[in-house]
C-alpha cells in the first residue's frame, strides 16, 4: 500500500526550519507530572530523521482544553521530557507566536528542537483561523510544515488544516505509518477478519461497523456496548451503562449483518457475549461475579464479559488472520474487571502470525500498560482515538488531504 501524500522523505528539506506538528496531549498527575510519555516517544523518529538532515525542528502542539492561558496546561514538562528521551538540549519557549518565538528560532542553530507553547492557549487554533497559521508560520520562519500528530489529524484546526494553506506541507513518519498500516488493514485485510469492538459508546463506533460489516468474518461486542445490543433484544440488563437512543441504530446494524450473513446466521456474525461480570457498584471493592445473560439482577452492573464468553472471544480471535480491536472488553481500569481485555491480549500478543491492529485512546493506553514490550507485541498500536475510529470508517481526514499529494 503506497501513502498517497508526500512525506519528510519527499521533500529538499535538508538545512531548513521545519515546523513539525506533533500530538503531545499526554496524560498528567495533579502536580502535572507526564504519567505516559508513548505519544512523545511515538514522535522521535521524525524528529531523529529531521535533525540527520541538518534540520532546525520547531514543534507544536495542544496540550488538555485550557480556557485561555492556564499554566497548568503548558507544554514545558513535555519538553523536559522530550529532551530526556533524545539525551539532548531541547529549548522550550513560552509562547506559540510572535517576537519572542521569532527570536528565539532565529538564534537556535541548525541541528536544534524547540518546543512552542500550548496552541490552545489561543482560541484561534480550534476555529481553524487562517490568521493565527500565518503567525505560527511567521513567528517561526520554518520552509515546511510535517504533519506527525496522527491523534489531531481528524480535526480542522489551525495547525491541522490552515497552516497548510501558509507552508509546502508533507507527512512526518508516525503519521504515514499509521494511515498505512490501518489503510492496508481495512482495505486489504489477511482473511479471515475478526473486528473486536467494546468501549462505552455505540454510537462513536457506527460509521466503523458499518464499514466493518462487508470485510469481516466476525463481529465480536464487548463492553457496555454490548450492553445497548442486549437492549435491543429485549434482554434486562439490571443497572448497567446503555444509549437507549441507538437501540434502533443497533436494529440497523442487525438489518446490514443479515444481508450478509442471512438471517439465521446473523447471531454468529455478530457475536454477543453469553454471560457477563457483574458488580453492584463500580470501586476498587467492587466483587466480580460472574452470570449468564438472561440472569442478570435488577441492581446489577455488567462490567466485563463473563468467563465463558472470554474462552469464546480468544478461540475466535486466535482463529483469524486479522484482528481490529477498538475498545476494552470491560470496566479495565478496575482489575476485576479487566480480565476479558487482558486475555484477548494475551491471546493477540501469543500470536505474532496474526495481524493484530490495536486502536488507540483507552484499547491503547491498556495494552501498552498490559504488555511489558509497551505494545511491541501487537502489530500496530495507534497513538489516535477518534483518528484512528475515523480512518478505519473509511473517512477522510482533514489533516492528512491537506498535505501535499505524491
Amino acid at each position: 500500500m503506497t501513502f498517497s501524500k508526500r512525506t519528510v522523505r519527499d521533500v529538499p528539506l535538508d538545512g531548513k526550519t521545519v515546523l513539525v506538528r506533533a500530538d503531545y496531549n499526554v496524560p498528567q498527575d495533579e502536580n502535572g507530572k507526564i504519567d505516559d510519555d508513548f505519544r512523545i516517544r511515538a514522535s522521535l523518529p521524525t524528529i531523529e530523521y529531521l535533525l540527520a538532515r541538518g534540520c532546525k525542528v520547531v514543534v507544536i502542539s495542544h496540550l488538555g482544553r485550557p480556557e485561555g492561558k492556564e499554566k497548568k496546561y503548558t507544554l514545558e514538562p513535555v519538553a523536559e521530557r522530550l529532551a530526556k528521551l533524545m539525551k539532548r538540549n531541547v529549548l522550550f519557549v513560552e509562547d506559540c507566536i510572535g517576537s519572542r518565538v521569532k527570536m528565539a528560532v532565529k538564534r537556535a542553530p541548525n541541528g536544534s528542537v524547540i518546543v512552542l507553547e500550548n496552541l490552545r492557549f489561543y482560541e484561534e487554533e480550534e476555529k481553524n483561523d487562517q490568521a493565527f497559521a500565518k503567525k505560527i508560520a511567521a513567528a517561526t520562519g520554518a520552509r515546511y510544515f510535517v504533519q506527525d500528530g496522527f491523534g489531531v489529524v481528524h480535526r480542522a484546526h489551525a495547525s491541522t488544516a490552515a497552516i497548510t494553506m501558509e507552508l509546502p506541507s508533507v507527512a512526518g513518519l508516525l503519521l504515514e505509518r499509521e494511515v498505512s498500516t490501518i489503510t492496508k488493514a481495512m482495505r486489504h485485510p489477511k482473511q479471515p477478519l475478526v473486528a473486536v469492538l467494546g468501549g462505552a459508546k455505540v454510537s462513536d463506533k457506527l460509521p466503523l461497523i458499518e464499514t466493518i460489516i462487508p470485510i469481516a468474518s466476525q463481529i465480536l461486542i464487548g463492553g457496555a456496548m454490548a450492553n445497548t445490543f442486549f437492549a435491543a433484544k429485549g434482554i434486562a440488563i439490571g443497572k448497567s451503562k446503555f444509549e437507549p437512543e441507538q437501540i434502533p441504530e443497533v436494529a440497523k446494524i442487525y438489518e446490514l449483518a443479515a444481508r450478509k450473513s442471512g438471517v439465521e446466521s446473523v447471531d454468529e456474525f455478530i457475536v454477543l457475549p453469553s454471560d457477563v461480570a457483574v458488580a453492584t457498584e463500580v470501586n476498587e471493592r467492587a466483587r466480580r461475579k460472574n452470570v449468564s445473560i438472561g440472569a442478570i439482577g435488577d441492581d446489577d452492573q455488567a462490567l466485563d464479559i463473563g468467563n465463558a464468553s472470554i474462552e469464546d472471544f480468544v478461540r475466535r480471535a486466535s482463529e483469524a488472520q486479522t484482528v481490529i480491536w477498538n475498545g476494552t472488553l470491560g470496566f479495565a481500569e478496575l482489575p476485576a474487571f479487566s480480565n476479558g481485555s487482558a486475555r484477548l491480549a494475551l491471546a493477540l500478543a501469543s500470536h505474532p502470525d496474526i495481524t493484530s491492529i490495536v486502536g488507540g485512546g483507552d484499547t491503547a493506553d491498556f495494552v501498552r500498560h498490559w504488555d511489558e514490550k509497551e505494545g511491541d507485541s501487537f502489530t500496530h498500536v495507534s497513538t489516535g482515538g477518534g483518528a484512528s475510529l475515523e480512518l478505519m470508517a473509511g473517512m477522510k481526514l482533514p489533516g492528512v488531504e491537506s498535505l501535499l499529494d505524491a
